[in-house]
């Protein structure tokens, strides 16, 4: 598909999903815990002082040959989601102990990578004009808890992918979503982010090693096609992301991407990719690209496209000149097909998948958690510890 073809898909609202299918998706990432938030949060005066890593860059991620790898050697992402221990942590209710804790335990399971949400619903931590609606900057109380995480993720070398925003953020309800919409659709006001949330952040973890990507938005699919999220055409939407994109480049090593909720959205066999490095230069010039892809699976999607446990990205029409990790795929596996994680695990590995981020090692929704996660990972450990733990040997 050429890149006047590409535009046109995008300025006609090109349809997401096949006949039928549009709202079919559980949205399982998309549930906040049910639970009120508490009123406990810690003071900006209790916060404890938290030194910013300074890594020598040996440990830091980088694509070579459309795969990932660490220094000279490989690497696969034997990853899983921990996208919040209570929603929305940084600048809330962020509690290191937790933290601390879990990742220490993921780590000797196997694991070596997270991807974590740094804004779930954009309710708190981020700071707007209340006149002009631009992002004024972050809280106190948000860089001292991302501190503290990555801080946290450098001692137990976990890799971080982390979500900037979720559609969550412009969904009605949510206490900024009107600002989070208007932004998105103002090149102005979408500049403030980038200038006063993404490129500080990539510059202050930059020196982070276990900071491997910047993931911008968690299944932006649905802020296009979902009227709660406010049915944004893909044009301001990709505009936006390349903004993002280039103000990481600019100004760290940081690997970015999207993590789509839609397959199809990545392809251009299967539907029109919608971040690709054509449309994302065209709406916003040079450093706009994604270094890899991130697309996401659940059962419902099987009847159009097919399992990725049984599909391989070339397959699916993904741009294999980048790596492509699964980035949220239910940890009970795909339970329609009868594929528990273990078995689905080794199958993506084998297809070719440059990692797997199984939704969520903290039992978020009753898509499993920690116990098919750390089976899984056990699993792959015991068969390729050389790419999950390159630089043990080093």
């Amino acid at each position: 598909m050429n890149i006047r073809s590409k535009i046109a898909a995008l300025l006609t609202g090109m349809t997401l999903l096949l006949t039928g299918c549009a709202g079919g998706n559980t949205q399982s990432s998309s549930e906040p815990p049910k639970t009120a938030e508490s009123s406990a949060a810690k003071t900006e005066e209790s916060l404890p002082a938290v030194e910013l890593v300074q890594s020598d860059g040996s440990a830091k991620i980088t694509v070579t040959d459309g795969h990932f790898t660490v220094g000279s050697k490989p690497i696969w992402m034997c990853g899983t989601n921990t996208p919040w221990d209570n929603w929305n942590d940084f600048g809330g209710d962020f509690d290191a102990a937790f933290w601390d804790d879990h990742f220490a335990k993921l780590h000797e399971a196997g694991i070596n990578s997270s991807r974590v949400w740094i804004l779930c619903s954009g309710d708190v931590g981020i700071k707007f004009d209340a006149d002009t609606g631009a992002v004024k900057g972050m809280t106190e109380k948000f860089w001292n808890h991302c501190d503290q995480l990555m801080a946290i993720a450098a001692k137990h070398r976990i890799y971080i992918m982390a979500t900037m925003m979720s559609f969550d953020c412009c969904k009605t309800g949510n206490r900024n979503h009107k600002k989070f919409r208007a932004m998105i659709g103002d090149a102005d006001l979408a500049q403030s982010y980038v200038d006063n949330y993404i490129i500080p952040f990539a510059r202050r973890y930059d020196s982070n090693d276990y900071l491997y990507s910047i993931d911008l938005c968690n299944e932006p699919d649905w802020i296009h096609e979902n009227a709660e999220s406010g049915k944004i055409d893909w044009k301001p939407l990709v505009t936006f992301f390349g903004k993002c994109a280039k103000g990481i480049h600019e100004n760290s090593d940081i690997l970015v991407t999207t993590g789509m909720g839609y397959i199809p959205n990545n392809s251009d066999v299967r539907g029109t990719n919608v971040i690709s490095d054509e449309l994302l230069k065209f709406y916003a010039g040079e450093g706009a690209y994604m270094d890899f892809y991130s697309v996401h699976f659940y059962d419902w999607m099987i009847e159009w496209h097919g399992d990725p446990f049984k599909v391989s990205p070339a397959d699916y029409g993904l741009d294999t000149s980048k790596p492509n990790v699964l980035g949220e795929v239910s940890a009970k596996g795909s339970e329609q097909d009868g594929i528990d994680l273990t078995a689905g695990a080794r199958a993506v590995y084998a297809n070719g998948w440059d990692g797997i981020y199984p939704w969520t090692s903290t039992g978020t929704d009753g898509n499993g958690g920690f116990e098919e996660v750390t089976a899984y990972s056990r699993d792959m450990l015991a068969s390729i510890r050389e790419l999950i733990f390159p630089l043990d040997d080093m």
